[in-house]
């Protein structure tokens, strides 16, 4: 066992889709690049299973892929078979490599991998860090609402486990208070934000726009919309301000996920419309978020400090006005409100009337700069 080993845990590893992933990659290698240390990043990939290396001139990544297929995320049965063989499989390939390292860093993803890598720790004995990127199983009492009988009980074990651990990595302030809620010291708990995954910036190029924008103002929802994002303060009002209103805002839903599907489907219930792209490679997604007029996020108030919307470090980047429909307490809002170099809009979940102002205040502001160059192309002729 050597004291410059790490084994880092995490999901999905580039290319397939993930936030944790990404930025697990992108963490892993600066603790080999810049402090020296022999890395081994063991991660999910959908395609084959691969082992790569990467050596700088002190440290070295090493990159192991376990393949594994998808699921389907609407089905609960699904779900949890999926997540105890993944689990199973993530630890026995990572289990020679963890012998040889003195330390062990893994995520909130894939869930509930506490209840695999805790135990055998007993035996053991490295240096668990917890960077907990979501809480589970508090997701999905979220999620139903209420804690049945079976998730109350994987609560009560996941609290045992979670006092086991050395370290926790927070994404967040949010994050810290909910560990504060039960019982995790402020001496076991480090502020690590998530950076923007891209450069990004006022001189990066953007994509062109989508066909039949002229005009209005487009509204941006990329990446993932999913169970913790809040979808009908938005609908209802985006749905309201194209029925009654100006319908000047044209959301451009760039997105996957449950809530994306939901959005969708209400929209198109409504007949009202909106654009939809399929997700952009990575070397583009920089590209994207400088495209539209402003961003939107999301969060549901029964995910605070449980989820943070990985998105708002390359919104918040990309020098757009950013809205923002979820609580105060969230540190998306403090992200937004702190680092803002540009217009920031909060609205309250369930505040409709608000977002439907919001919604024609940008229509208006709009309309009026399409005039204005409008009068200036004609005045020129």
């Amino acid at each position: 066992m050597s004291d410059s080993r790490l084994v880092y845990i995490c999901d999905w590893l580039p290319p397939d889709f993930g936030a944790v992933g990404q930025y697990s990659v992108l963490f892993a290698r600066d603790l080999a690049r810049d402090r020296g240390l022999h890395v081994t990043l063991v991660g999910l990939t959908s395609g084959e299973a691969t082992h790569s290396v990467e050596r700088f001139e002190r440290g070295e990544l090493e990159v192991v892929k376990v393949a594994v297929p998808a699921y389907d995320k609407a089905r609960t049965s699904a779900r949890i078979r999926w997540t105890i063989t993944t689990n199973t499989k993530l630890l026995r390939v990572a289990l020679p490599f963890i012998r040889e390292a003195q330390s062990v860093l893994f995520t909130g993803s894939p869930p509930l991998f506490l209840h695999w890598i805790a135990p055998l720790n007993v035996l053991l004995r490295k240096r668990l860090i917890y960077r907990i990127t979501d809480f589970h199983p508090e997701c999905a009492i979220a999620e139903r609402g209420s804690a049945s009988l079976f998730l109350r009980l994987v609560l009560t074990l996941t609290l045992f486990w979670r006092r086991r651990v050395h370290t926790f990595e927070v994404l967040g302030h949010d994050q810290a208070m909910r560990l504060n809620e039960i019982g995790v010291t402020k001496d076991r708990i480090v502020l690590k934000r998530d950076p923007s995954p891209i450069e990004i910036g006022p001189d990066t190029p953007a994509l062109a726009r989508p066909p039949q924008t002229e005009g209005k103002f487009l509204l941006l929802y990329s990446g993932n919309w999913g169970i913790a994002h809040d979808t009908t303060t938005f609908v209802d009002a985006y749905v309201e301000h194209h029925k009654s209103g100006s319908g000047t805002v044209l959301l451009w839903l760039n997105a996957i996920g449950k809530g994306a599907a939901t959005v969708a489907e209400a929209l198109d219930e409504a007949r009202v419309p909106y654009i939809r792209t399929d997700l952009v490679p990575l070397d583009q997604l920089a590209s994207l978020l400088r495209t539209p007029d402003a961003h939107l996020i999301t969060l549901k108030n029964a995910f605070v400090g449980y989820v943070l919307p990985s998105k708002v470090y390359a919104c918040v980047d990309s020098d757009l006005p950013v809205i923002f429909i979820g609580p105060t307490d969230s540190d998306v809002h403090l992200l937004c409100d702190e680092r803002k170099s540009s217009s920031y809009f909060h609205v309250d979940v369930g505040d409709t009337n608000r977002c439907v102002r919001l919604l024609e205040d940008l229509g208006t502001k709009q309309s009026a700069s399409s005039a204005k160059k409008i009068r200036s192309v004609r005045s020129s002729v």
